[in-house]
């Protein structure tokens, strides 16, 4: 039957399709999602987009909308400005809409993208939702006990290791933990580069006053506090679940999930397993939200399953940083830290991405130490000459511990690549490939 359709000029199922297909982007803290959001508009708006599957397309209004707007045109004119300089990150949730008017001998159904951003910490309490508190509580604290040692960590778990045995529950005890903890997971953030950090929500809450079960910290004891704590964490599972799961995540049908991994990579082992742990149980959370099991559970509490997420692009990003040679190591490095090797699992087709939103970068081939390397060389911020950059070998998969024997080099930081003028697209690499995987069925 699809063999048949294909003939045709236009797809007669076009017809009975709805006219708006969402695309959630969320991912790892400082992935570049803000960068990517720009890119992915720029590309459908250049004339010709997706190799001239796409005769036309608008940014749309905003209309009625509660979800304020992406600002495309102050990004883009952040990264046109002379001198260029990368825009400010987004935290908190924004809508990007284009119409688009699709190819073809015979007029089509116009189709509206409406891309989602969504705070990438907020992934990060998905795998929640399938946990009680005991169980979070015992991985989280085993978890944070690796991490590198800091004032903040000495502080909070001080805390909670003088703790009574039976500690009486009550407000001023859970809120001083809760202060001590979050003041924990953004130092690890900020200063550690990790990106494994749960509740999402306390890095980056929602906008209004924060809700009294928003005061907890993980806590391995069976006690009157810990019941309360408990109390507390299951209220958040539900706010995740109503909110995240099926009033954001229930919108959207396709998702991008970026990372930086060539980051975590640069930043060493603690840094790099955080990663792989955060992706992984991210991935698995998104499968099980999409299996029929969510969706028997969804029916068995009275509730209409949300809409399962058809495609999912795991995307490296920065793939600019490392020559052309070494980004089919960084896309199967992703694949293989998500499982997502071109892999079909339910609804969801899932397949892995090495990309950058706008390059700055050119490949050229650097002689070190009478060896020749495949190198990268740009701009870096605030100086005109050309800076060269070998930062080492991409694994393609997990690296085991010899990687660590010769560490992964800094990555510069190159400033935006010189945009073009008018409605081209931005200089990027692999964006049009993730946009037709994304939109294939659509297009």
């Amino acid at each position: 039957m699809t063999r048949f359709w294909t003939g045709l000029a236009v797809d007669p199922r076009d017809y009975l399709r709805p006219a708006t297909v969402r695309i959630g982007v969320t991912g790892l803290a400082r992935s570049g999602k803000t960068v990517l959001l720009t890119a992915l508009a720029a590309a459908l708006l250049a004339p010709g987009a997706l190799g001239g599957r796409i005769r036309s397309a608008a940014l749309s209004d905003s209309g009625a909308d509660d979800l304020p707007r992406f600002p495309y045109a102050r990004m883009r004119d952040a990264l046109a400005a002379d001198p260029a300089h990368w825009p400010e990150r987004t935290d908190s949730v924004s809508r990007l809409a284009l119409d688009i008017t699709r190819d073809g001998l015979l007029p089509r159904r116009a189709l509206r993208l409406e891309f989602l951003d969504y705070p990438g910490e907020w992934l990060l309490d998905l795998p929640m939702i399938a946990q009680d508190f005991a169980a979070w509580s015992r991985a989280t604290l085993a978890r944070l006990a690796q991490a590198p040692d800091s004032e903040a960590k000495t502080a909070f778990l001080a805390f909670a290791q003088a703790l009574p045995a039976r500690a009486e529950a009550g407000d001023a005890v859970a809120t001083t933990g809760h202060r001590l903890y979050s003041r924990f997971l953004h130092h690890l953030r900020e200063t550690d580069g990790l990106s494994f950090l749960q509740p999402g929500r306390f890095l980056m809450p929602p906008p209004g006053p924060a809700p009294a079960w928003m005061d907890f910290f993980p806590l391995d004891a069976d006690s009157p506090l810990s019941r309360l704590l408990a109390s507390r964490f299951d209220a958040y599972r539900a706010a995740t679940e109503n909110s995240l799961v099926n009033t954001m995540f229930g919108r959207v049908d396709r998702l991008i999930v970026l990372a930086d991994v060539l980051g975590a990579l640069h930043t060493g082992p603690v840094a790099f397993a955080d990663a792989r742990e955060a992706l992984g149980e991210a991935a698995q959370a998104l499968r099980r939200q999409s299996s029929w099991a969510a969706a028997l559970g969804a029916l068995m509490r009275g509730r209409l399953p949300p809409p399962a997420i058809r495609r999912v692009a795991f995307a490296a990003s920065k793939a600019d940083h490392v020559a052309e040679r070494q980004r089919h190591n960084l896309r199967a490095l992703m694949g293989a830290l998500t499982e997502s090797d071109a892999s079909v699992r339910g609804d969801a087709m899932e397949r892995a991405f090495a990309v950058a939103a706008l390059r700055c970068t050119e490949d050229f081939v650097w002689t070190l130490d009478g060896h020749p390397v495949s190198a990268v060389r740009g701009r870096l911020m605030g100086d005109d000459r050309m800076t060269r950059s070998y930062p080492g070998e991409v694994p393609p998969e997990p690296p085991g511990p010899e990687f660590w024997t010769h560490p992964f080099l800094a990555l510069p930081d190159f400033e935006p690549g010189r945009l073009p003028l008018g409605r081209q697209a931005m200089p990027t690499i692999g964006i049009d490939d993730m946009l037709l995987f994304l939109l294939e069925d659509v297009l």
